[in-house]
C-alpha cells in the first residue's frame, strides 16, 4: 500500500499502467514488448520531455516491434504524456528568452526533433516579430562593451556574428551593428566601414523588422 501511494500520479499511472504492468512478462515468458515499450518511453520521459518521433526513434533502436510502439505512443498521447504541440511552445519559450535564439533557429531545431510543421508554425508565431528586434538588440549590447578598443572593422565583425550564430537575418545583424556603434559616436564612414546594407539573403530569412 505505501509502495503504490508513492507512485500516484506518476506517469505509469497517468498511461494506464497497472502495478504489474511497466515490464512484466507475456503468457509464453517472453517479454511484453509494449511493457518494454512503455518501460523505455517512461524513462525518458522521467529524464526530460520528449517528441513522439524522438521517442518512437528511442523504441527502433531498441528492437521494438513497431505495432507496439505505435500502440504505446497513441496511448501516451491520448493522456498527454506525449504532447508535441506544447514541447514546441515550452522549447521556444525557453531557448528564445534563456538563450535569446531566433525564430527560423528554433523552427530548426524543432523540425529536427520531427516535431509536426503545424505545430512548429504555432510556436514560433508566439514569438512577436518586436521581441525577437528586442532580443537581438539586447544580444549586441551584452557584448558591444568587449569589443571597444578594437578596430571597428573587427567590432563589427564580431557583433555581426554574434547575432548570425543565434540565427537572425544579416539585414537585422547589420541595422543593429550600425545602430550600436553609431550610437557609441563611432564614425563609420571615417573607419572605411559600409553597414549600410547587408549581404543577399534567401527570401525566407527573417525579416528585420
Amino acid at each position: 500500500m505505501v509502495a503504490s501511494r508513492r507512485r500516484a500520479g506518476s506517469p505509469g499511472e497517468a498511461a494506464g499502467l497497472g502495478a504489474g504492468e511497466a515490464g512484466g512478462p507475456d503468457q509464453d515468458g517472453e517479454p511484453d514488448p509494449e511493457a518494454v515499450a512503455r518501460q523505455i518511453c517512461l524513462r525518458l520521459l522521467t529524464t526530460a520531455p520528449r517528441t513522439k518521433a524522438q521517442l518512437a526513434t528511442a523504441l527502433r533502436r531498441r528492437g521494438v516491434p513497431e505495432e507496439a510502439a505505435e500502440s504505446v505512443l497513441g496511448r501516451f498521447e491520448e493522456v498527454k504524456l506525449i504532447d508535441d504541440a506544447t514541447f514546441a511552445n515550452a522549447w521556444v519559450e525557453s531557448r528564445h528568452y534563456g538563450r535569446g535564439l531566433s525564430g527560423r533557429v528554433l523552427a530548426a531545431e524543432l523540425r529536427s526533433r520531427g516535431v509536426a510543421s503545424g505545430d512548429i508554425q504555432a510556436a514560433v508565431a508566439r514569438l512577436d516579430p518586436e521581441q525577437e528586434v528586442a532580443t537581438a538588440r539586447s544580444l549586441v549590447a551584452a557584448r558591444l562593451a568587449a569589443t571597444r578598443g578594437q578596430p571597428a572593422p573587427a567590432r563589427a565583425r564580431r557583433l555581426i556574428g554574434a547575432l548570425a550564430r543565434k540565427g537572425y537575418s544579416p539585414a537585422l545583424a547589420y541595422r543593429l551593428t550600425r545602430e550600436a556603434l553609431e550610437q557609441e559616436g563611432l564614425d563609420l564612414a571615417g573607419a572605411g566601414l559600409d553597414l549600410s546594407e547587408a549581404p543577399d539573403e534567401p527570401a525566407d530569412e527573417l525579416a528585420d523588422g
